[in-house]
């Protein structure tokens, strides 16, 4: 697809049994600075609360955080529960995914085999992850925020 004829809505929460709210209050800001529609459903939310969301809003991408550890558990099946629901769109996963992560590298193989499209470490920024947004959705910077990047 070229240009902006993605949807630039985004579904970002806290999945499974995760109560840590900081990151996604980041991201939800970053985002909708960025350009973005931010749907935030919060913590503790569940794979069909995504999909629900997803599918409501006409989402391109869902955005998964987790700083507990136990992201692998919470994300089994999701991209099932997703395709099941008609959404289409572009999954992100970040935050502390595993207890005892040393080599984030395995983290990452892991959850892309479980379908997400990339895969953040707790250290992210979060400018890091819209320009990957902006890539992988096709969207293309309008005249004023290339004018605003470079004032």
């Amino acid at each position: 697809m070229i240009g902006n004829t993605m949807s630039q809505t985004v579904v970002l929460g806290v999945i499974g049994s995760d109560a840590h709210v900081v990151g996604i209050t980041i991201l939800e800001q970053a985002f909708s600075a960025a350009g973005f529609d931010v749907v935030n459903l919060g913590v503790q939310t569940s794979q069909e609360q995504f999909a629900e969301a997803a599918a409501d809003h006409d989402a391109g991408a869902v955005l998964v955080s987790s700083l507990y550890g136990h992201a692998e558990q919470d994300c089994q099946g999701f991209h099932q529960v997703l395709e099941e629901a008609g959404v289409d769109a572009v999954t992100y996963i970040g935050g502390n995914l595993a207890v005892g992560q040393d080599d984030f590298e395995q983290t990452r193989r892991t959850f892309r085999e479980l379908g997400f499209d990339r895969v953040f470490d707790s250290e992210t920024d979060p400018e890091e992850a819209i320009a990957a947004l902006r890539q992988d959705l096709e969207i293309t910077p309008t005249e004023s925020e290339r004018v605003s990047v470079s004032s």
